[in-house]
């Protein structure tokens, strides 16, 4: 169809789409239960506290909510950012977003703040959500790939810069050092930073550094061209709900409320107090984090050679390096023994003639603890028949 927006043409399938297509073909091995570790998506339990006050608040439902969402939803989140970071407490009004997921806004925030009259990029981290690049690419920008940011060399073009940390799949957590040279190349450039931070919570030592942290830390007041995102969707088990946050520059935050009231995409009442009674709450947060814990004590000590893990600084994946091309060892395992795991290319690009994903895969420590440690023993057994 000729009416079709021409940009849909440069976006890529899906990792999910290409992994289905790369199983096509190779039946499962049915001696085997199936174990999937493919997917990013929390199987804990939904706090009862989360699911009561979602529930309570259903007379919601016959209102239309407005875009910026309710004051006490704003005050609960900028309560939770000066508790969380030791940072002075945010502006309710004017630094702080709901947003129905960070994956909805990290789209839409391109959408917002790319200039496509001119010559635009937007620079990812490599590897990376997929999520970024189609947000560049649906912007009219040409998206950018670098395993270390700071090493880009295209600054005149940029303008926006995705960061994510604690990173996926890889679980880095960007320095001080890092965040204070990225502010410095924004001062330079003019470019805005968005921080997905939606596995912050995730973590198993110091709490992770955050991009508004760094920036308090720094000295720079009122984060300028600076903002982050994070969800409720990993720190809670809550990812059917779609609720989120934006938090920074109140006039990058002002320009994307505009953006969003013409795209409609506020929050329902219900959801809004649900998300409350989830920032109020960090009880079940440090039990979530204990549940992937003893996955990550459980499962690494079985992790040998000809495989390679290391811990992660935060998130729930484990980058697990393959004796074998990627595609092929993800494609063999499910077919041998039942177990999905996703090949790292798909979550790269190639850059400067290499792809950092290639001969991983990402595995996501979702599945109940024994699951995870049968699929640990299923693929160091494949891996030694190799």
């Amino acid at each position: 169809m000729e009416s079709l927006n021409p940009l849909l043409d440069r976006l890529q399938p899906y990792p999910f789409e290409k992994l289905r297509r790369l199983l096509a073909g190779a039946a499962p091995n049915p001696a085997l239960q199936p174990i999937d570790l493919s997917i990013g998506e929390p199987k804990h339990p939904t706090p009862a506290l989360v699911k009561d006050a979602l529930a309570a608040g259903l007379e919601g439902l016959a209102a239309y909510p407005a875009t910026a969402g309710t004051p006490a939803l704003r005050e609960a989140i900028a309560a939770w950012l000066a508790r969380r970071y030791g940072i002075p407490l945010p502006d309710a009004e004017r630094q702080v977003l709901p947003v129905n997921g960070s994956r909805e806004a990290l789209f839409a925030f391109a959408q917002t703040v790319v200039d496509a009259g001119r010559k635009a990029a937007v620079l990812c981290p490599n590897p990376f959500y997929q999520i970024y690049e189609g947000a560049a690419l649906l912007a009219g920008a040409t998206p950018l790939y670098a395993s270390n940011p700071l090493q880009n060399a295209r600054w005149q073009d940029v303008q926006l810069v995705y960061a994510c940390s604690p990173a996926n799949p890889t679980g880095k957590v960007m320095t001080l050092a890092e965040w204070k040279a990225l502010f410095e190349l924004s001062d330079r450039h003019g470019f805005l930073i968005a921080s997905d931070e939606c596995y912050s919570e995730l973590y198993y030592g110091e709490p992770p550094l955050g991009a508004l942290q760094a920036a308090h830390r720094l000295g720079r007041q009122g984060y300028p061209r600076l903002v982050v995102f994070s969800s409720l969707s990993k720190r809670s088990n809550a990812p059917g709900m779609r609720s989120g946050f934006v938090a920074g520059d109140a006039g990058a935050l002002q320009s994307f409320l505009l953006y969003r009231t013409y795209h409609g995409s506020a929050m329902s009442l219900p959801v809004q107090r649900a998300s409350i009674a989830a920032w109020n709450d960090e009880a079940h947060v440090q039990e979530n984090r204990r549940l992937y814990q003893e996955k990550f004590r459980a499962v690494l000590p079985l992790v040998r050679a000809p495989l390679a893990a290391g811990m992660p600084d935060g998130g729930f994946y484990l980058w697990l390096r393959t004796p074998i091309d990627d595609c092929e060892f993800a494609r063999r395992l499910h077919h041998e023994y039942n177990v999905l795991a996703l090949p790292g290319s798909y979550l790269a690009r190639a850059a400067g003639g290499e792809n950092p994903g290639r001969n991983h895969v990402r595995i996501a420590l979702v599945a109940p603890l024994a699951e995870c440690v049968e699929a640990a023993g299923r693929m160091m057994q494949f891996s030694r028949a190799l």
